[in-house]
């Protein structure tokens, strides 16, 4: 298993955002999450690499349980960092420094945090501009390219770490509509080759063609998992029902 989520449990103060959810993702799996805002999807990804701190629960990445004591903190600040390095991670907004062009941007974690050689790293962050379409923008600064360009040398960044696994937030949410399709594109392209993938997405027809299992979320449960063709065509649960009227 990839990714595995167990029984996991997110409080803010009273306010209890994931009430008990679970799920597995085999290696070359593409899971997508479905959901109303407020619904815990954002919250559960980003419990996975403990951008959130979970409050109990079991999280295991390629095999390897995080350690976690009582209150949901890692044991292991250590075994938490490399972990994390299995796991890329793609957010709403592009989260570039803006102060450094794009293969700056690439090679910055690789050379000052895993010691890879600059020439290395380079040579490797321009075969994945190439890969997701931006070898022209290598030497350019953030604030000149688009959002597609921008979230796209996000993907890159990530696929830097050469991880595991890809954790993607609802990357085309804060995108114009013409936008959209170039950053799908390359999904689509990241799951044809086989990488793990748990996507927080409200793109239904990425979800119901490309994702091989949907999971719907609803008041911090997972209500209603399976084949996407399923749960459009047949959902069970009266709320995954509504939420497919209101955006079909």
């Amino acid at each position: 298993m990839a990714v595995v989520v167990d029984d996991l449990h997110k409080s803010f103060g009273p306010l209890e955002v994931l009430k008990g959810v679970s799920l597995r993702a085999c290696e070359g799996d593409v899971v997508a999450i479905i959901g109303g805002s407020g619904s815990g999807k954002s919250t559960m990804l980003r419990c996975i690499n403990f951008l959130e701190t979970p409050t109990s629960g079991k999280i295991i990445i390629g095999g390897e349980e995080v350690g976690m004591h009582a209150d949901g903190r890692p044991a292991s600040r250590k075994q938490l960092e490399r972990l994390r390095q299995s796991l890329g991670m793609v957010f709403q907004s592009f989260n570039l420094w803006t102060h450094k062009t794009v293969i700056e941007n690439l090679i910055e974690v690789p050379v000052h945090v895993l010691g890879v050689p600059k020439a290395e790293a380079i040579a490797r962050a321009q075969k994945l501009l190439a890969r997701v379409g931006l070898s022209e923008k290598a030497d350019v600064y953030p604030a000149f390219m688009s959002g597609g360009q921008q979230q796209r040398a996000a993907i890159a960044r990530a696929l830097c770490m050469e991880p595991k696994a890809m954790l993607f937030d609802e990357p085309t949410s804060a995108l114009d509509p013409e936008m959209v399709g170039e950053v799908l594109d390359v999904m689509v392209k990241l799951a044809e080759e086989g990488m793990t993938m748990v996507c927080v997405t409200h793109e239904m027809g990425f979800a119901r063609t490309v994702a091989d299992r949907l999971i719907f979320m609803d008041q911090g449960q997972i209500v209603e998992m399976g084949k996407p063709e399923t749960l459009f065509t047949a959902p069970r649960h009266p709320g995954l029902r509504q939420f497919l009227n209101q955006i079909l």
